[in-house]
């Protein structure tokens, strides 16, 4: 994690070689002109796609309606500044809300059903019109696919600019305590925050500051005037704990009279508490809420539809394989073929995880004639060279193949193929008060754990890299874990005891 944050310090500083002289404004512009023209060619694409399938591949369930080849050219002609319309009320070009994941595919989908649901309305109003009920709902379905696809490809094309120093926004960080420690960690990670974190600002005198972060002291609320004009910053996030209630009303004066500053204030939790915050009105009074869950709705939804798919896809092709271990595991040692362990779920509910046994059903036994090794289990709760390990069990855990039954804690809803690791109820106490973030997510059979170093992983390390997956969860982190990173770690059979 060190030479991550000094490699995310190096390149927060470099300027933009890709466009010298051109500032953050025009960059911008630049991008937005990029994703309309890039979207109006997927859109273009798609609907040519829903008139070859109807027409030339001969899909249909109306063949009595006669292809117009002049009516669905114009009908592109038409369509194509239309969703940009819509997609432009939707905020899709808006340079605040560019890039945001889960959120930029919603606006995307409800960008193309109420184009789609435009263009029905004309086909309603002029009799004269008939459209392929067929190529409509291609158009519609292919539209979103392909404008989708294209924001994802465009956003893996801003990160490598974000990554040679352009489409940064210039921001501080407003205060030195543990928050706001926590926050710049997090806010330095150029890639998907899109700020390029300068400093941070001190309350009070400004002697206060972080130890090892590589953050200078840019500044104090005394003179955060001066200190937002030198380095022309367009973002200043507030650690709301760093700051008196008065010291935080001054600096809301102070800089609501700055123009092109948007001020950002944290939940005061943030080294704290992961989940995501509701804000909602109650008579005249806006107030935060803590939502339960990690996760929000759609994302949820996106993550465990993929996880239900490529599960009963998994079970499909590998159950010769799991009929094999099993034997394997009966034929090795006496005792049960699946072991069962019980472990905290989402908000802390107890639940079976499956593996298959690698221990000998006599290994508390086995594990008390050596006394160090018991205290070194109680420590770490793993064990490089545990006697209790049968054979057939080290090999299993080599390749982790053990945790092969989990699938069946994922499709029975208690674990995710992509989670932080799974703690015991006493295991709860070590992770302190990260104990609340822990368990407002599913744990995974795979996590950035075990693509990083697995059992060699100090306990310190294991917790530090759950915390980081929890604020910084996403589909596409845990496609690259699920995909990318773990299949190599675990071939290789490196880090697993």
């Amino acid at each position: 994690m060190a030479t991550r944050s000094a490699e995310i310090s190096a390149t927060r500083l470099l300027p933009c070689p890709c466009a010298p002289g051109l500032s953050l404004r025009h960059q911008r512009q630049i991008l937005i002109l990029w994703l309309i023209l890039t979207d109006a060619l997927a859109l273009s694409a798609a609907f040519y796609a829903a008139y070859w399938l109807r027409f030339d591949a001969g899909l249909t369930v109306s063949p009595e309606v006669v292809p117009s080849v002049n009516l669905y050219a114009n009908l592109r002609v038409f369509l194509v500044p239309l969703f940009l319309f819509v997609f432009a009320v939707f905020s899709l070009y808006d340079p605040r809300t560019l890039l945001g994941g889960i959120s930029e595919y919603a606006g995307t989908f409800n960008g193309c059903t109420t184009g789609t649901l435009l263009l029905i309305l004309v086909i309603f109003a002029q009799h004269n019109y008939v459209v392929s009920r067929f190529w409509l709902l291609s158009a519609w379905l292919l539209s979103f696919a392909l404008v989708a696809l294209n924001r994802f490809c465009c956003r893996r094309f801003v990160y490598a600019l974000r990554r040679r120093g352009c489409l940064l926004a210039p921001a501080l960080l407003v205060g030195t305590n543990q928050e706001a420690v926590a926050l710049a960690a997090d806010l330095s990670d150029w890639r998907t925050s899109g700020l390029r974190v300068l400093g941070l600002v001190a309350s009070g005198d400004g002697n206060a500051a972080p130890g090892n972060l590589g953050l200078p002291v840019v500044g104090s609320l005394r003179n955060i005037r001066q200190v937002i004009e030198k380095h022309r910053v367009e973002d200043l996030v507030v650690a709301v704990t760093a700051l008196t209630r008065e010291e935080l009303l001054a600096l809301c004066e102070e800089v609501n009279g700055v123009p092109g500053i948007h001020m950002r204030l944290s939940s005061g939790l943030y080294e704290l508490l992961t989940t995501s915050v509701t804000v909602a009105h109650l008579g005249r009074v806006p107030l935060i809420s803590l939502n339960k869950l990690r996760l929000e709705p759609q994302e949820l939804y996106a993550k465990t539809f993929l996880e239900y798919a490529l599960v009963v896809a998994g079970l499909l092709v590998i159950w010769p394989l799991l009929l094999v271990l099993a034997l394997l595991v009966k034929l090795d040692s006496r005792g049960p073929i699946i072991h069962r362990r019980k472990v905290l779920g989402v908000g802390g509910r107890h639940f079976n995880a499956y593996k298959f046994r690698t221990m000998c059903v006599d290994g508390d036994t086995i594990l008390q004639r050596s006394p160090e090794l018991a205290a070194e289990l109680r420590s770490n709760h793993k064990l490089k060279r545990d006697p209790r390990v049968t054979r057939v069990g080290r090999w299993l855990r080599r390749y982790s193949l053990d945790e092969l039954p989990q699938l069946f804690n994922v499709l029975l809803g208690q674990m995710a193929l992509v989670g932080p690791r799974m703690i015991s109820p006493q295991e709860a106490e070590k992770y302190g008060r990260h104990k609340l973030n822990l368990l407002s997510v599913k744990p995974g059979i795979t996590g950035l754990w075990q693509v990083n170093g697995r059992s060699e992983l100090s306990y310190e390390e294991r917790v530090k890299l759950d915390m980081y997956y929890i604020r910084n969860y996403s589909i596409w982190l845990d496609l690259q874990i699920l995909l990318v990173q773990t299949l190599p770690v675990v071939i290789r059979g490196r880090g697993a005891f």
